[in-house]
């Protein structure tokens, strides 16, 4: 018997045991002499059918879900809760059912039923919060006998708290919490699981003074992301962490429940953002749990990041679909993907390769596909178009036919903001390969509107910048700040988006999720959305973005460190734009953070003359024939600066 089955077994016996000794226990302790007798007589009559009734609701309560090893007060509400339904049964078979007409008496009476509540209670819920201090006890001992880093621990007490609760049950490893910093002044002088809240960011030095008078080193600091908010003056606590030489790390997934917590080292960028945005967990959880999912361009910084989020969010199989060996490798060896509890797997292909691709999604029959491999580097581009269009266009092309004929539910193809108003290859690809997607998911809608199970669907979703992805503009920032400078923005007005690698896989399954919906909705009809765009505030200024990191590694602008314009790069523009002018907007019901629109697209036929010709001047390595396609198929990409205009086709904004 498989353990995790062995276990369930074990835990449903148990409460089926505690069921029935709870009714001896009520009818012994409520009654005795010949009252007690009558009752324990008839009890081989009536206790089995009341056991198996109880096995039911405790099923519906998930008692058999929930881990002994994390019994908390939402398990004992739960507890409380079915117990209630087993008593208002008992209320009612008593005094309306069978008492009056079988035996003359009630069987049990109030009183009894209210013991048995008690009784039941505790017998249930007893040898859970019992078995969860054991396994607390046992942590601490190891922790004791372990060799553990001394820490201090930064943030509000209720960041602190879920960190403390993750070092007991074992989840965050060799780390002896010291004390605890709070920006709260109402927190200092508390105690939170028995470590003490010794002051303020402010009183670091001090402190860390303190333990080294008594013979212990302060050797790590760990922040919450209370710690790294604004309001904490986070600039201010890596300036004193540097000048005591202390590693100072951050707590990378708070609030998604201690067995998925994790520390990570503090980063610059994780302090140049707004707050990051929240996703609905639980939303994902059940659109996810038990699903196939590819990835493709699942080695690249998005593409491994989507991998983890689905094997994190429960999907029963990952495929990682990628074309460089080192690349797929690296993602497989990582220990999100390794030590989960998904299948995962991965396969050389390249998307361009059409056959190959359609024999890999049809042998593993996806439900839902990622399209994340692409090219996006400007410069690289600009220069070498044809790649772009084989890679961007015919690949993404190859991946979303490959889908539909696997049988996918959906497809979500990763593009940019690049793609609203193009001005370089990258843009114009991406705006294309959205074009394709948007007129099959059309397609798709009108051929099944008399399906129950819906349409496949066939969505983008549009990035920022996103930091500490290959290319991005931070990582090159640090390594010329490693370097001594100079760092080098193009523009002195330069403004872009951004947005974490967590926020744009997220978004990218937060997209999934509700196109999937909106597919099994018959209501949705022209109002289904196919682009999709997280919420990333207001857009930041290169320079001032790199003003700040110089200062941030403990520099000043343009005295340690000079910030050197090099001039704007074919196919770059001063600012990003999400959606285009003439996108309608579509509101996203009961989803933070992300908005949508719906798609201006052309007809299949037409896109499929368009990616004839496109073919025909790539083989020709005709740039001028391949730009007067995106010019026809992309009024805006027409107008770009030192672009003849061409007549506008004409385009659809939805479906009808």
């Amino acid at each position: 018997m498989p353990r995790q089955l062995l276990k369930t077994a074990t835990i449903i016996a148990h409460d089926l045991v505690a069921t029935a000794l709870a009714v001896i226990l009520t009818f012994v302790i409520r009654f005795d002499g010949p009252m007690l007798a009558e009752r324990i007589g008839h009890l081989p009559l009536l206790l089995p059918p009341f056991v198996a009734l109880a096995a039911l609701v405790y099923r519906h309560f998930g008692l058999y879900r929930s881990k002994w090893r994390f019994a908390s007060l939402p398990d004992l509400a739960d507890i409380v809760r079915a117990v209630s339904v087993l008593c208002l049964v008992l209320l009612v078979v008593d005094y309306l059912l069978v008492s009056p007409v079988a035996f003359g008496i009630y069987f049990f009476g109030k009183i009894a039923i209210g013991l048995y509540f008690v009784l039941q209670i505790f017998l249930l819920g007893g040898p859970r919060l019992a078995f969860r201090y054991l396994k607390y006890s046992r942590t601490r001992q190891n922790l004791a006998r372990s060799p553990a880093t001394p820490t201090l621990l930064l943030g509000r007490g209720g960041d602190i708290e879920v960190v403390l609760r993750a070092v007991e049950s074992g989840t965050v490893r060799k780390l002896a919490p010291l004390g605890i910093l709070s920006p709260r002044p109402e927190e200092q002088g508390q105690t939170l699981r028995g470590v003490r809240v010794f002051g303020g960011f402010s009183d670091l030095e001090r402190i860390v003074a303190d333990f080294a008078a008594r013979g212990i080193a302060v050797r790590r600091l760990v922040a919450t992301p209370s710690a790294l908010a604004p309001e904490a003056r986070p600039d201010d606590l890596i300036a004193r962490a540097r000048r005591l030489g202390l590693p100072l790390a951050r707590v990378a997934s708070l609030g998604e429940g201690l067995r998925d917590a994790e520390l990570a080292p503090l980063e610059i960028e994780d302090l140049l953002l707004r707050p990051t945005v929240a996703i609905d967990r639980p939303r994902l959880e059940h659109f996810l749990r038990g699903r196939r999912v590819v990835v493709t361009g699942g080695g690249g910084s998005i593409g491994s990041e989507i991998c983890a989020r689905a094997v994190a969010f429960g999907a029963a199989s990952v495929l990682v679909l990628e074309n460089s060996e080192p690349a797929l490798h690296g993602v497989l060896s990582q220990p999100a993907l390794a030590q989960g509890e998904a299948e995962v797997t991965g396969t050389i292909a390249d998307i361009r390769d059409r056959e190959r691709l359609f024999s890999v999604l049809a042998a593993f029959r996806p439900d839902y596909v990622f399209h994340a491999a692409a090219l996006k580097q400007v410069p690289y581009l600009e220069r070498d178009w044809t790649e772009g269009i084989k890679t961007n266009v015919f690949g993404s092309v190859n991946v979303a036919d490959a889908a539909l004929a696997a049988g996918a539910r959906a497809l979500v193809m990763i593009s940019t903001d690049k793609a609203i108003e193009p001005v370089s290859q990258l843009g114009a690809t991406k705006r294309f390969a959205e074009m394709y997607a948007q007129a099959l998911d059309a397609q798709n809608a009108l051929d099944a509107r008399h399906r129950a199970d819906g349409a496949p669907r066939l969505v983008a979703v549009r990035f920022g910048n996103v930091l500490g992805s290959v290319g991005s503009v931070v990582p090159v920032f640090k390594a010329q700040i490693a370097r001594g400078g100079p760092v080098t923005v193009t523009h002195p007005d330069m403004v872009r988006y951004f947005m974490t690698v967590r926020e744009a896989s997220d978004l990218v399954l937060t997209a999934a999720s509700h196109a999937d919906r909106e597919a099994r909705e018959a209501a949705a009809g022209d109002q289904r959305a196919a682009v999709y765009v997280l919420k990333m505030g207001q857009p930041v200024r290169i320079r001032d973005l790199a003003e700040r990191m110089i200062r941030l590694a403990g520099f000043e602008p343009g005295v340690d460190i000079e910030v050197v314009t090099t001039g704007a790069r074919p196919g770059e523009r001063l600012n990003e734009i999400l959606f285009a002018h003439d996108e309608p907007m579509v509101n996203l019901d009961g989803i933070d953070g992300v908005m949508a629109a719906r798609p201006i697209f052309a007809d299949r036929g037409q896109l499929e003359r368009w990616l004839a010709r496109l073919d025909a001047a790539v083989a020709a390595g005709d740039r001028g024939a391949a730009e007067g396609v995106f010019e026809e198929a992309i009024p805006d990409f027409a107008r770009r600066p030192g672009a003849a205009c061409a007549p506008e086709p004409a385009l659809r904004p939805a479906l009808t």
